[in-house]
């Protein structure tokens, strides 16, 4: 039981060489990574709160030209706004998806006491961050990378543990329970969609091809 304690609980006091190795290939105590795994995530989810409300601010601003296009009778205009807005709110669904599905992988995360609580929270947080990863690269090229050191970090760490214990990975469970995690986050961000914006006036709902691709700036 010591030598566990010692893994999962010994400050760090390493010098900046070993940090730099560190880097490449995190080693060492293993509570201090996740707190450090933890706190990244955190501030990825503080980057999406951000970006939701630019995605709010432009929602707005394109939906006043939309209605402004159809009380000039304009539908030519007001076509390409509301392709533009359905763009748009697509991105911002995405967005607060993966914000609450990062939202719950820090709950589930500052849960972990033990070094089986590790394996089985980490192995399905590990899904979840690769989806979350694979839709929001669409919207946000930037976070690739960023969300990439988190999952590398996070895969380090379940690594470790499963051999310090000797745990075998239920894969196979953990990828239904990411499911679960993404598909409540999916049901919740579209509600919140539905509640926070209003719906396109009559007539401008079904209209022609999409616009290119947008994201973020």
């Amino acid at each position: 039981m010591s030598q566990f304690a010692s893994k999962w609980d010994r400050p760090r006091t390493e010098g900046l060489g070993i940090r730099v190795k560190e880097a490449v290939r995190p080693a060492g105590p293993l509570k201090p990574r996740l707190e450090g795994a933890i706190r990244q995530i955190q501030v990825q989810v503080s980057k999406l709160d951000s970006t939701t409300t630019r995605l709010r601010e432009r929602d707005q601003a394109i939906f006043s030209k939309v209605v402004a296009a159809v009380q000039k009778h304009d539908t030519s205009h007001a076509s390409v706004f509301a392709n533009e807005l359905a763009e748009i709110r697509k991105m911002g669904r995405m967005v607060t998806q993966a914000k609450l599905a990062l939202e719950q992988i820090v709950l589930r995360l500052n849960t972990v006491q033990e070094l089986g609580d590790i394996v089985v929270t980490l192995t399905p947080a590990m899904s979840v961050i690769k989806g979350v990863k694979s839709g929001l690269v669409q919207v946000l090229p930037e976070a690739e990378n960023e969300i990439g050191e988190i999952s590398g970090l996070l895969s380090s760490i379940l690594v470790d543990a499963g051999q310090i214990g000797g745990y075998t990975l239920n894969f196979e469970a953990a990828n239904e329970d990411a499911e679960k995690i993404l598909t409540e986050a999916s049901a919740v961000a579209e509600q919140r969609m539905k509640d926070r914006f209003p719906e396109l006036p009559t007539g401008v709902g079904e209209l022609g091809p999409q616009t290119e691709s947008l994201q973020i700036r």
